[in-house]
Order: C-alpha cells, then sequence, then structure tokens
C-alpha cells in the first residue's frame, strides 16, 4: 500500500480487545504496536499473537514510547470517555468499543473533542459492517412511513459469560450495553431523531446490587411516527424462546431476520449467534382485488456471511479509510450519541417509571 501502516494501540485485552488485536495482525493498513491492560489479560493475549509485541499498564505513556497513530480501546464502559479523552489529547485517531461513554454529556464531550482534535473517531457498531444488516436496514426504506420496528437479545448466560454480564451490569444494564447496536440499526432505518421512551425493567437476581436490573424493555418514538422496541435480558433465568427477533414493518410489508441454526437451542449467550443472519424473508403487503396477496413472500439467503472475526477486520479497514482518505464521520457520530441517549433515557425510565423526552437528554 502506498501510505505506511498506521501504528495502532490496543487498551484493553479481553474478548473485543483480542479480536481487535487479531484483525490489526491480518490488515496491511495497521501495525499493532503494543497491548494496554492494568492485568495480566494483556500477557495472556500476547502469547496469541504472532509479533513480540510492547506491553503497557499506562496509556499515555504507551503513547509516548510507541508514537502510536491511533488507539483502540476496548475496555469495560465506564472508562471509555476518559481514554478516548487521553488519546485525542495526545494527537491520536480512536476506535471506540461501544458505547461512547455511560452518559450523553460524556459522548457529545468526546465528539466534540475529536472534531476539535482534527482526529477521526469511530464508534465500534459492528452490524453496521454486516452485508446482510446492511441489506435488512437498506429494505427497510422500501417499506414506507411510518416503521413499526421489533427487536431483542435475550442472553441465556452462565460460568464466564454470567461473570461478565454482572462485571458489566456495574457500568449498564443490559438494555443499554446491547442496546445500542439495535437503536444504531432503527436509527438508519427511519432516518429521523428520536423523540421519547418509555420502559419497564426489574431485577432477577440476588448476585447483582440492588439497584441494578438484568431485564429491560423499551419503547421508542421517532419524530417522523416510526415506533419500535427493544428488549435485552442476562442471567441464568432467562428464557431460550424468541430470544433472537429482529423485524421491521411498514405499510407496503415487512423484512424479519429469520436465523433458524443461530436462534436455536443454546445459542442465546452464542456472541457468533448475535450477529448471524442466515436469511432475510421480504412480505409485500399488496392484495388484489380479490382481497388476496399479488406477491408471495421472498428468501434473501445469506450463502457467504462474514464471523464475528471477520467483522472486526472490516470495522478496522473502515476505521483506516475514515483516517486514510479523510471521511466525514458526522453522521456515524450523530447516530451514535442518538442511539445512545434513547438507552439512557430508557434506563432513566426504568428507575423513574416515567417516559423520557430524548431532547431532554441530547
Amino acid at each position: 500500500m502506498a501510505n505506511k501502516p498506521l501504528r495502532v494501540l490496543v487498551v484493553g485485552c479481553g474478548n473485543m480487545g483480542a479480536a481487535h488485536s487479531l484483525a490489526y495482525q491480518q490488515l496491511e493498513e495497521f501495525t499493532l504496536c503494543g497491548l494496554v491492560a492494568r492485568g495480566d489479560s494483556k500477557t495472556k493475549l500476547k502469547a496469541q499473537l504472532a509479533a513480540d509485541i510492547p506491553l503497557f499498564d499506562d496509556l499515555k505513556r504507551a503513547i509516548s514510547e510507541t508514537q502510536a497513530d491511533a488507539v483502540c480501546i476496548a475496555t469495560w464502559p465506564d472508562s471509555h470517555e476518559a481514554l478516548a479523552l487521553t488519546a485525542l489529547a495526545a494527537g491520536c485517531h480512536v476506535f471506540l468499543e461501544k458505547p461512547l461513554a455511560t452518559t450523553v454529556s460524556g459522548a457529545k464531550r468526546v465528539v466534540a473533542t475529536a472534531h476539535l482534535a482534527g482526529k477521526k473517531l469511530v464508534v465500534g457498531y459492528i452490524l453496521r459492517h454486516h452485508p446482510v444488516w446492511q441489506q435488512f436496514i437498506a429494505l427497510s426504506h422500501g417499506l414506507g412511513k411510518p416503521l413499526v420496528m421489533r427487536m431483542n437479545l435475550n442472553q441465556q448466560s452462565s460460568g464466564s459469560a454470567w461473570h461478565t454480564h454482572k462485571m458489566l451490569m456495574q457500568s449498564l444494564s443490559p438494555m443499554v450495553d446491547c442496546g445500542v447496536h439495535y437503536l444504531d440499526v432503527m436509527c438508519q432505518m427511519v432516518q429521523a431523531s428520536p423523540l421519547s421512551v418509555s420502559a419497564i425493567g426489574v431485577r432477577l437476581s440476588d448476585e447483582i446490587a440492588p439497584e441494578q436490573f438484568n431485564y429491560g424493555q423499551l419503547q421508542v418514538r421517532f419524530e417522523e411516527g416510526s415506533v419500535g422496541w427493544y428488549e435485552a435480558g442476562w442471567g441464568p433465568m432467562m428464557s431460550q424462546t424468541a430470544f433472537f427477533i429482529k423485524d421491521v414493518i411498514g405499510p407496503q410489508g415487512s423484512v424479519s431476520i429469520v436465523a433458524r441454526e443461530a436462534a436455536g437451542e443454546g445459542q442465546s449467550a452464542n456472541v457468533e449467534a448475535h450477529t448471524r443472519t442466515e436469511s432475510l424473508r421480504v412480505h409485500h403487503s399488496e392484495l388484489n382485488a380479490q382481497g388476496e396477496f399479488v406477491h408471495q413472500d421472498e428468501w434473501l439467503t445469506a450463502s457467504d456471511e462474514p464471523d464475528h472475526f471477520a467483522l472486526c477486520q472490516r470495522e478496522q479497514q473502515f476505521f483506516a479509510r475514515a483516517i486514510l482518505e479523510d471521511s466525514d464521520l458526522s453522521q456515524h457520530l450523530q447516530q451514535a450519541v442518538e442511539s445512545l441517549a434513547v438507552v439512557l433515557a430508557a434506563d432513566r425510565a426504568v428507575r423513574e417509571q416515567c417516559t423520557v423526552l430524548i431532547k431532554e437528554m441530547l
């Protein structure tokens, strides 16, 4: 390639940090120049990598010693804002796993800082890089308005997965942590700003703090009249039934992701199942003079579906292009802030048992 590889640091060496590190090693656009973590996760990750990667405990020192061009942040959500601001202040571009921050004000602060610094900020919305999810969104634009969007991701977790979920809930509820992905999809479908949110939630385990809840459902209204709901639950008590619902309905018909295998028994806690689509079912609402359907449903099958690792590679290629081609990421970041505002408003709606206007959050 014409450009020198971008020197990138990875901060956070758990599941997503490992996935992105392995992706960087496969891409000519990047050189992985260091791993940053407080514990021994960085040593374990280094053992999986092909090169002798320097290890650091502190991000500022790592940037200074490696002369990094970019930083990939894959830590617990409550550290995202501070680490992103540190990296931007040091002159680095930032790839930031979702969510941007744990508050809307924090998210807006990170976005504004990236703009002022003239650096690229990409948020890790992995579904944006999946060809079938892209098609799902594109097909929704042909259904007319308003839209009804129905999505969920309930995860029956145990062992290490339940431990991870309990750790995550110290920062964010399942409705927030997972919900930003699907609210981002909704924002792309309706191409309008969210208006208000209502929500319900409940604590189903004595293993989490009294103020936490591991099941929630939100209902969102958009400015042009579209509505959507999203449901998320974590834990050993969650049902495997109907954990995977992803469809959109409009006056002209509906489009649904139908993942027969990925939605099967024991798949709800499998991270690969969370992005798999397998097929799209397209339904047309047109009726003939006899009141019968004019068109049969269409089935669009995903013949070459990228796995989770391939999607991580696509995310990082997008990050590289944004830097090297000076891409305009303003819409990407606006939707990242708005989708976060919706789920945080839903979290507030649960706790206060009220409907929250999104403009109050923004």
